[in-house]
């Protein structure tokens, strides 16, 4: 429960063990305590906790969001205890990344199970309190059945749950058996007149601007959610929720935020200019969840809307930059032909690397500074993959960004797929971290310097981040060292 300084994507170092520094120090840089009132209901929630306990009060049920270190006021007379984590077990991209390459436990990992190992839920469950299981990482639990056993969960909830949701308290309320699983599909999709407003502060101020992705990606679960756009009445009350939270800055979410009133997968300007101005009439400064690097290109290329909403974005001193998250995948045009063939659209999957670097400088000209997420290890990747990934994160080195090569996780259509959880890289994967950590480390300093946690209430927190990268440098040239000397002999 931790809003990360007010810094979303800070919340990336809570998915690794502490590396460099002592482990209170990492939590307190990730993920500090978030601030709560007086019955341990957290100021700010992670948005889409906020949108079940919207729906569940709204039915009449007497529903709270409650921070972990509060939850044994409440064990002893509760009916049901809700579980939701975006990385229950560190099977996620970033966690099993970290996991696999420094062989310790994620401080994600590790927090869960101080959490589910409270004397009080076990006393809770003891007198007859259920407990679910729901969120973006509910998949998980079917890998450890185990926990499912050793926790006493009754009913783990997999997708969109606002319509699930208030059928099982119902269930609960009148003693009936719970369903162990339920996968969301058909009719317990909820509708957009199903999905309530948020009556609580969301972390870091994010709002949801839509749902789905018509991409149809085969690596990803999204693309199996139907497209729903909010209107602009329903995020401007949520807006109006935030402020009065007292948050004054704020994330537009979506997986692809430019595709917010979109025909298809064509970026509209109208929908995404009056977005823009609706959500800086609220916030002072603003972030994109996602953007999918073809939008960007596409959107910029026909209608120069990236222009266009920079200026909207900056139009007032206290916003330098923009941060958003981008799904690079892969330099390799045979896996993106393979695996994500909409991922280019409207250009060629033959020319996705030139779509990636025409993106990346079209951000990099309006201080749009992306996290760009990729996958090694996909099911059909080949070293000939690996190295085109190489080349391509060379040819972005002039622009501003942080790169994050993650392991392959089974989602979307490959949901069913054998999975190594035991991690072999290959050379080709070694000299793909290299690359891209010298990239990250470069751009980092770059963008705490110019950019970020400006101002002296956060200047212990880019001190640490400074002293984290000087540390994390001393050791690569040893990791380096010790490479060249094993291959030399």
């Amino acid at each position: 429960m931790t809003n990360h300084h007010h810094k979303e994507f800070l919340g990336f170092l809570g998915t690794g063990p502490a590396v460099g520094i002592p482990e209170k120090a990492w939590k307190w840089l990730a993920c500090p305590k978030m601030k709560t009132d007086e019955y341990g209901r957290p100021v700010e929630a992670p948005y889409g906790m906020r949108k079940i306990e919207a729906k569940l009060i709204d039915e009449g049920f007497n529903a709270a969001i409650i921070d972990p270190d509060y939850i044994g006021r409440y064990t002893k007379n509760a009916k049901a205890l809700l579980f939701s984590h975006h990385d229950y077990f560190a099977f996620g991209p970033p966690s099993s990344t970290w996991w696999g390459i420094t062989k310790k436990e994620p401080i994600n990992y590790k927090s869960f199970q101080e959490l589910i190992n409270k004397p009080e839920i076990a006393e809770g469950k003891k007198n007859g309190m259920k407990i679910l299981v729901g969120g973006p990482s509910t998949w998980q639990w079917l890998w450890r059945e185990d926990m499912i056993e050793k926790l006493g969960v009754d009913a783990l909830v997999d997708g969109e749950g606002e319509k699930v949701i208030v059928k099982l308290a119902q269930m609960i309320l009148d003693g009936e058996p719970l369903p162990k699983y339920t996968y969301v599909s058909g009719d317990d999709v909820p509708s957009l007149e199903d999905i309530p407003d948020i009556k609580g502060g969301s972390v870091n101020g994010l709002i949801e601007v839509m749902r789905g992705c018509a991409r149809s990606c085969r690596f990803c679960s999204v693309t199996l959610r139907p497209t729903r756009y909010y209107p602009l009445e329903k995020i401007e009350r949520e807006l109006q929720v935030n402020v009065k939270a007292g948050i004054k800055d704020g994330v537009i979410h979506s997986d692809d935020v430019l595709f917010y009133g979109a025909v298809g997968i064509l970026p509209r300007p109208e929908p995404l200019i009056k977005l823009h101005q609706l959500v800086k009439k609220y916030y002072r400064t603003i972030a994109w969840s996602h953007a999918s690097l073809a939008a960007i290109r596409y959107s910029e290329e026909k209608y120069g809307l990236i222009s266009k909403l920079s200026e909207i974005i900056y139009e007032n001193e206290e916003q330098k930059y923009l941060g958003v998250e981008v799904g690079i995948e892969t330099g390799s045009v045979r896996l993106a032909k393979e695996i994500m063939p909409a991922k280019s659209a409207p250009y060629k999957p033959d020319s996705y690397p030139e779509t990636v670097e025409e993106a990346f400088k079209i951000m990099h000209e309006h201080n749009i500074i992306p996290a760009g997420t990729m996958i090694i290890g996909l099911p059909e990747e080949k070293e000939e993959d690996v190295y085109r990934t190489i080349e391509l994160v060379d040819n972005l080195r002039s622009y501003r960004s942080i790169l994050v090569p993650m392991f392959f996780v089974p989602m979307g259509f490959f949901k069913n797929r054998d999975w190594f959880t035991r991690v072999k890289l290959s050379d080709a994967h070694i000299e793909l971290y290299k690359k891209v950590f010298w990239h990250d480390v470069y751009w980092a300093e770059d963008i705490i310097n110019k950019y970020y946690m400006k101002g002296p209430l956060y200047y212990p927190v880019r001190l640490t981040l400074k002293l984290f990268l000087a540390a994390a440098k001393r050791k690569m040239k040893k990791v380096e060292e010790y490479l060249e000397s094993n291959l030399k002999a």
